[in-house]
Parts: C-alpha cells; sequence; structure tokens
C-alpha cells in the first residue's frame, strides 16, 4: 500500500529528476527491474540502464522542463495522475506542451515497478 502523501511525494521526485534531467535520481525512482511503458500498449523499456539511456535521450533534445501534476489519485500499491509538461527542443527552439495521464505501480521498496503513460500533444505537434 501507498498513502496520499507518499505518492505525491513520489511524483515530486519524478518531477524533480525529469526538470533537472538527472539519470541518478531518475533511476533511484524506478525498482531494478521497473517496466516503463511510453506507450502503454508498446514494448516497455526494463531496467536501469534503459531508463538511464532514455533520460540521456530526454536530455540530449529537451530543455527547460517544466512538469505538472494536476491531480493524483492512489488505489492500493498503484498512483495515478494527471498531468501536464511543457519544454523546448534543443535543436530547433521549438516550444512543446503535452498532457497526460500516467499510472504507477509502486513496489514494497517504494520505488515504481511498473509504470504507463498516455500522452497528448498540444497544437503544435511533438516538435
Amino acid at each position: 500500500m501507498i498513502d496520499y502523501a507518499a505518492a505525491g511525494d513520489l511524483l515530486a521526485a519524478y518531477r524533480r529528476a525529469w526538470e533537472n534531467l538527472d539519470g541518478d535520481a531518475w533511476v533511484a525512482i524506478f525498482s531494478d527491474d521497473a517496466e516503463y511503458h511510453e506507450d502503454p500498449f508498446g514494448v516497455p523499456l526494463v531496467g536501469h540502464n534503459a531508463l538511464r539511456a532514455y533520460l540521456l535521450d530526454v536530455s540530449a533534445s529537451q530543455r527547460d522542463v517544466e512538469f505538472t501534476v494536476e491531480r493524483h489519485w492512489v488505489s492500493g500499491t498503484t498512483v495515478l495522475a494527471a498531468w501536464r509538461a511543457a519544454f523546448t527542443r534543443r535543436a530547433t527552439g521549438r516550444f512543446v506542451r503535452m498532457a497526460g495521464f500516467m499510472t504507477a505501480e509502486v513496489a514494497p521498496d517504494g520505488r515504481i515497478a511498473r509504470f504507463r503513460e498516455w500522452t497528448r500533444y498540444g497544437p503544435e505537434g511533438r516538435g
């Protein structure tokens, strides 16, 4: 079980890691064999090496990241959250806005074991 406050702390750690493009902080919130589904129906990234490589790729293409959780809920060991984010593409300087929903199944140690997100991009597209 995870309580509402602990879920808020986990989401805040997610925000800080993405906004700061901090690979160590990023993998620290995930279990060693975590599954990360950027597309909830696609093949997941699995484990710390894949997650670190993902954030490294993100850091090469994004800057000035802003992430906000609009609202979150907890059900047993699952955190659900509605969110929005924005960033600037490094290569083009184009501003990108996104909004979405995420689920995070939390392991007994408090780290994310399985993560899924559904994302919609603003009218300017993926940039």
